[in-house]
């Protein structure tokens, strides 16, 4: 007996080794993905002005390759009807069967914002559906590249608030408006209300959310048709929303 314990013993001091390795792995992305580009009347390039740019998501049923499917909802249907937008409109179009990317569309934005006389500190996202759900995702992924978000009838994961680390401080910060129909049997309205309460936990005062009673999944037609909307996002800027720290 005493020999069996002095070989478990033995045995204990010398751990089987475990298998290990390095894995390495790459992946190329392509896409091609079709865009609207609207300016105001006024917009001239080179002459030193520089624009707010809002990027509007659309959601699932406008994916594909027909452009003009883009103009029936959102900001691109208030530049349809000729209107005279007061902001640089970028929307691009999600390829069939696929969803939005964060690396395609943060491409995307980069192109425009270098070719075009675009105000870097006034760049705003927003979407509805599916592209609530990309707004959400790409801007607590990437907040320090937009002065405000809009998610419209989307969701998000609150793990990108609670795991936030090196972009809590941009996070706790960022003027955020959440809008869903309370009656919205497609994605409920309980979607923006966690994303909301995350955020609030994280330290941020800003963040709002709109619910309208008696609505269903299309909360945005009377969203984008408010112009208050509209004066709320283009009255946020990245530089000012620092000016005066959050409180601890």
């Amino acid at each position: 007996m005493t020999f069996f314990l002095a070989a478990l013993a033995a045995g204990a001091e010398e751990p089987v080794p475990l298998p290990s390795g390095r894995f390495h792995f790459e992946k190329t992305i392509r896409s091609d993905l079709g865009y609207i580009l609207r300016f105001p009347k006024e917009y001239k390039p080179g002459s030193g002005k520089r624009w707010p740019l809002v990027m509007f998501l659309h959601g699932v049923g406008q994916r594909g390759t027909n452009i003009s499917d883009l103009f029936l909802h959102g900001p691109p249907k208030l530049a349809a009807t000729g209107m005279d937008l007061p902001y640089v409109l970028l929307a691009p179009q999600c390829a069939p069967d696929q969803y939005w990317q964060n690396d395609v569309l943060l491409a995307l934005l980069d192109r425009i914002v270098a070719e075009e006389s675009i105000d870097k500190d006034r760049v705003y996202l927003t979407g509805l559906s599916m592209g609530g759900y990309a707004t959400w995702y790409l801007g607590m992924k990437h907040p320090e590249r937009f002065a405000a978000l809009a998610p419209i009838c989307g969701g998000g994961q609150v793990l990108d608030v609670v795991l936030a680390d090196s972009r809590s401080e941009e996070l706790k910060q960022m003027p955020v408006w959440a809008i869903h129909g309370a009656d919205d049997s497609v994605v409920p309205a309980s979607e923006s209300e966690q994303m909301v309460l995350a955020l609030r936990k994280l330290g941020n005062r800003s963040a709002k959310l709109t619910v309208y009673p008696g609505v269903g999944h299309d909360s945005w037609t009377q969203t984008y048709d408010d112009p208050k909307f509209f004066e709320w996002m283009l009255a946020q800027t990245r530089s000012g929303r620092f000016v005066t720290p959050v409180p601890k």
